[in-house]
């Protein structure tokens, strides 16, 4: 199944391809929080429905749930769409761009198995993966000091 999910994701990666905004027009916003070079790296869409894999065997997987919400961002690889509306919200490209890192840190196969298995296991509001990007997002939104972002993922991960 995790062959089959990356091959949606690069499939669903170039679709979208022509659409993508790099990141680095938030350098401004993130400024001490995430390195330039990353932003540059990295890319999200704005889209009209976030693109899930829908496969039956996701739903026997107890995802269906995680399929069904009505998400304003989700993180494929060094990528993220960022449903209309949402394009404003910089808690939101924050904490995506904390998704990232973790899908850059762990590589594809390793990151699905793993937010497959916290979602299952513990519920997407309490899974591991988002409380991190959550929690840093929060720390952002309160105006904070800046520090390394990625250094901490790839420390607390």
């Amino acid at each position: 199944m995790l062959t089959k999910i990356e091959h949606w994701i690069d499939n669903t990666l170039e679709d979208y391809s022509g659409r993508k905004v790099s990141c680095d027009v938030l350098a401004s916003h993130f400024n001490g929080f995430y390195r330039s070079e990353f932003l540059e790296e990295s890319s999200f869409v704005v889209v009209d429905e976030i693109p899930k894999p829908d496969f039956l065997e996701l739903r026997q997987a107890g995802l269906g749930d995680f399929i069904d919400m009505d998400a304003a961002g989700i993180t494929y690889k060094d990528t993220y769409f960022i449903k209309k509306g949402n394009e404003n919200r910089l808690d939101l490209h924050f904490h995506e761009l904390v998704h990232v890192i973790q899908w850059n840190h762990l590589g594809a196969a390793s990151f699905i198995r793993r937010y497959m298995k916290e979602i299952n296991e513990y519920g997407y509001e309490n899974a591991p993966l988002e409380i991190m990007a959550y929690s840093l997002d929060a720390y952002f939104s309160d105006q904070k000091p800046a520090f390394d972002i990625q250094r901490y993922v790839f420390e607390h991960i």
